[in-house]
């Protein structure tokens, strides 16, 4: 029969003390490595204004599209992508070439949004880099196959209508992809140095020839004045000797007209005129 005496429960308690303190540490270490794989593996999260978040899990696309606000998901299962829906800006260099074979360099804007119904489809088809995959390509695309229905001349001419075409093609590229397409505009077109000097030698030309025109109708102009004027005075001149020959009266009064007043002083015949003075 053991004795517990003092100094048995003194020895036995001494040995116990380094195992109790290991256990604790031990505990306490997994403790705080459990905490730190929480927080950075937080369920709670947000989705900005004009986002959208995908679900997935285990990397797997879900149906679930998360809108605006708080949301939560379950650590190490879940994890949210955010897309952004609102309007985006893309602007992009574009070279082609005209239906005359000229070399064209186009400077594209487009302004496009994603589909927030779609956004689980374009994450799982194409990525979040759907602007270098499908954005910037179709619109290369979409510029080549427009400018090759003009000339040059009529890129420049035809601006609005070739903007049309370029956008009625970049909608029907993006049917089905879940972008949409905004607004498009052709900020500028630039030519080749030889095509730029030739319609500046064309403008050229074009004024001059309407300066020459204009010089033209001007001559022409003051000649047909000089005619009417001519045929007007000879018409008045006609009209007065018509007058003349048919009324002698009127003769009479045109040498009246003329009379200054002096009486001859002078006759041809035998009786002498008197001289008033």
């Amino acid at each position: 029969m053991k004795i517990f005496t003092k100094e048995f429960w003194f020895e036995n308690t001494n040995s116990m003390m380094p195992t109790l303190k290991v256990s604790s540490v031990f505990k306490l270490i997994v403790f705080i490595i459990v905490l730190i794989i929480v927080i950075f593996n937080f369920p709670f999260g947000t989705v900005g204004a004009g986002e959208r978040g995908i679900k997935l899990r285990f990397n797997a696309v879900t149906s679930t599209v998360l809108k605006e606000g708080l949301y939560f998901r379950i650590p190490f299962v879940e994890r949210v992508v955010i897309m952004d829906v609102k309007t985006q800006k893309e602007e992009v260099q574009a070279s082609s070439a005209s239906k005359d074979l000229q070399t064209v360099t186009a400077k594209i804007a487009l302004n496009y949004s994603i589909n927030p119904e779609s956004v689980g489809k374009i994450y799982q088809t194409i990525g979040i880099d759907y602007k270098i995959r499908i954005i910037d390509p179709f619109i290369q695309e979409s510029v080549k196959a427009s400018t090759a229905k003009f000339t040059a001349e009529e890129l420049v001419t035809k601006r609005d209508e070739v903007k049309e075409d370029i956008k009625n093609h970049l909608v029907s590229k993006f049917e089905g992809t879940g972008i949409l397409v905004e607004q498009f505009s052709i900020i500028d077109f630039d030519f080749s140095p030889s095509f730029n000097q030739a319609i500046e030698a064309k403008v050229t030309a074009e004024q001059n020839a309407l300066a020459s025109k204009n010089k033209l109708e001007q001559v022409k102009y003051e000649a047909q004045q000089a005619i009417e004027e001519a045929t007007g005075k000879a018409k008045a001149l006609q009209i007065e000797g018509d007058a003349l020959s048919k009324n002698p009266a009127v003769k009479e009064l045109r040498a009246i007209e003329k009379w200054n007043g002096v009486l001859p002083t002078v006759t041809g015949g035998s009786i002498p005129l008197i001289n008033i003075k």
